[in-house]
């Protein structure tokens, strides 16, 4: 029964899905916890069998290794839009990022797709999964320790 109790609270929570072998996108989940003190996100390596299902589910067939998801109340946002929705539920002052909103969806996903497909250039790549901390462990999901 617990465990189940548990499966329901971590669907009703916002899902994250990265790129678990980029290092910018490590640093960005790192960045996210951070600024995150009550926990309300949870997060998941795109390369997982989960973030596969939840994809399928949520968005199947138009997205690639350079997506970012976030998954809540139901609803995907992908891209741009992910960003800035996860920006507005963070501490402090980054909800005033979200004025980028009103730039058109078109523009903030070319930019997005731009730096995606050069973010493993500059800032560079693991072969496997960067395994979180023991301390923030339990807000991933689908990751198994090797």
């Amino acid at each position: 029964m617990g465990k189940k109790l548990r499966q329901t609270a971590d669907q009703c929570q916002p899902l994250i899905i990265y790129d678990g072998v980029c290092y910018f996108c490590n640093r960005a989940v790192q960045f996210i916890i951070d600024r995150d003190p009550t926990a309300k996100f949870r997060f998941a390596p795109m390369q997982s069998a989960l973030a596969q299902q939840k994809i399928e589910s949520h968005c199947p067939g138009q997205l690639g290794i350079d997506t970012f998801i976030l998954i809540k109340e139901g609803h995907a946002f992908i891209w741009s839009s992910a960003a800035l929705e996860i920006l507005k539920d963070l501490d402090s002052g980054w909800r005033w990022l979200g004025v980028l909103k009103y730039i058109p969806v078109r523009i903030r996903d070319f930019c997005y797709q731009l730096f995606a497909r050069n973010r493993y250039r500059v800032f560079g790549r693991s072969e496997v999964c960067v395994i979180p901390d023991q301390a923030v462990r339990g807000r991933f999901l689908g990751m198994t320790d090797e």
